[in-house]
């Protein structure tokens, strides 16, 4: 479909369809550059809108001009009646899909108190947009509804050190703890180019605690062995006081604040094993939580510890190739319990994020009940997908080309949740970690 712009040189407010990747495109004019303006996409799905960005190349940098919805052909634009043409260059798939969005877009700190962030709300039967506050998402339950949430627990997951002899700063990432006898764990180094099998690595103001490298387990994937002697109580406390909150860098391009450890976690916080905040929980203060009590809204908490998986880019044309990394999840009989009867009674179950929507549907029974579950998922949920556990899910807004604005397309419907987002960017909402919410009722 053409949509006439009042001015096509500097407007492309037409519709674009069947982009196979992730593309940068430069549009021209009779084969002549137009303000050398650039198209970046969101999302590529053959036959399906995406969104994009018109920029402007200025002597300053790019800077944002125009926001649509795109959907129409990928062999040439039709806007007010002149031809543009579309060439394609692939973009670097190193860079940062953030780079799609807006600067000023991406939320660098979280708001004053947690509840007062925005809240779009759609309906998904109807395609409805409301736009209140996140405390106002009381007003869309009712007593023995259920919420769902993840009480995943972040640990300071970055730490910077030093390499022997060179002095070389080092930045590890503890993922996960292997072995708690021979304090094991599993790491990612950066430059991982200069650390190899026998390197150690000192932290510390006082090169206090030492690791050893014993293995290589993936391009930047090492283990280390903490050399650290007394109980392991003891040597926890001592490795995670030389950490730091960690915040993802691709999103949040700013140093850490000590602020970061409590707002960088949720209220309800429990079980230790996370390298990354499940972000829509993070909108839960106290005050709302005994608000939902009050109104007589039960709670159901499951754990999945998040990995570092949520900030891969989705690099592949067929979504069936991608592969997700594993995390560990526990779904407990008081959870089950808590679900099932809020379903069979009718009653409505809110997903509290893409963490917790992922652990329930890799725990659901053919009947379409939650059963208890210990393991690990690599659940990847994407367009089309029947969800069977809840009828309702919270989400921030998510990067591009993410496994988790995936999910949230997938539940919501992907023109629906599409064009929500080209509202919300329209109207300022706040993306990213830090950023503002959206509910998706079944409604």
């Amino acid at each position: 479909t053409n949509v006439p712009a009042p001015d096509a040189a500097n407007n492309v407010a037409n519709y674009v369809k069947n982009l196979d990747d992730y593309f940068y495109h430069y549009v021209t004019e009779a084969g002549k550059e137009v303000e050398k303006s650039g198209i970046e996409f969101i999302v590529s799905e053959a036959s399906k809108p995406v969104y994009g960005e018109i920029w402007n190349n200025k002597d300053k940098g790019m800077e944002i001009k125009y926001s649509y919805l795109f959907s129409a052909k990928n062999d040439g634009l039709t806007i007010g009646g002149k031809k543009l043409f579309v060439s394609t260059v692939e973009a670097d798939k190193s860079k940062s899909s953030t780079k799609l969005y807006p600067e000023e877009k991406i939320a660098l700190h979280p708001t004053k108190y947690r509840d007062e962030s925005r809240l779009l709300v759609l309906h998904r039967k109807t395609g409805e947009i409301e736009h209140k506050m996140f405390k106002d998402v009381l007003d869309y339950f009712d007593d023995k509804d259920v919420f769902i949430f993840n009480d995943t627990k972040v640990f300071p997951a970055r730490l910077y050190g030093n390499k022997e002899k060179t002095g070389a700063r080092i930045e590890v990432f503890l993922l996960r703890e292997l072995n708690e006898e021979l304090r094991l764990w599993d790491v990612l180094v950066d430059p991982a180019r200069k650390i190899r099998i026998g390197n150690k690595l000192y932290f510390g103001p006082d090169d206090s605690m030492v690791a050893e490298v014993i293995d290589n387990t993936t391009s930047r994937g090492r283990t280390l062995r903490f050399l650290y002697d007394g109980p392991h109580d003891e040597f926890k406390k001592a490795l995670y006081s030389l950490g730091e909150t960690p915040l993802p860098h691709s999103i949040i391009n700013r140093p850490v604040e000590p602020e970061d450890a409590e707002r960088f976690q949720s209220i309800f916080a429990k079980n230790e094993g996370a390298v990354t905040a499940p972000t829509a929980s993070l909108h839960f203060s106290r005050e709302l939580m005994k608000r939902l009590e009050i109104k007589g809204i039960d709670f159901a908490y499951i754990t999945l510890h998040a990995g570092l998986g949520n900030f891969r880019d989705i690099d592949v044309e067929d979504l069936t190739k991608h592969k997700m990394d594993s995390e560990q999840m526990f779904v407990n009989e008081m959870a089950v319990k808590t679900v099932n009867r809020a379903k069979d009674n009718g009653r409505n179950v809110c997903a509290v994020g893409t963490t917790v929507m992922r652990a329930i549907e890799s725990a659901v029974s053919t009947d379409g009940h939650l059963k208890e579950f210990e393991g690990w998922t690599n659940k990847f949920i994407f367009p089309p997908y029947e969800f069977t556990v809840a009828n309702s899910m919270i989400s921030n807004f998510h990067m591009p080309l993410s496994t988790l604005l995936m999910i949230v397309a997938a539940f919501g419907g992907y023109d629906q949740v599409m064009d929500a987002y080209h509202v919300a960017l329209k109207e300022g909402y706040r993306f990213g970690t830090y950023g503002d919410a959206m509910l998706i009722l079944d409604k």
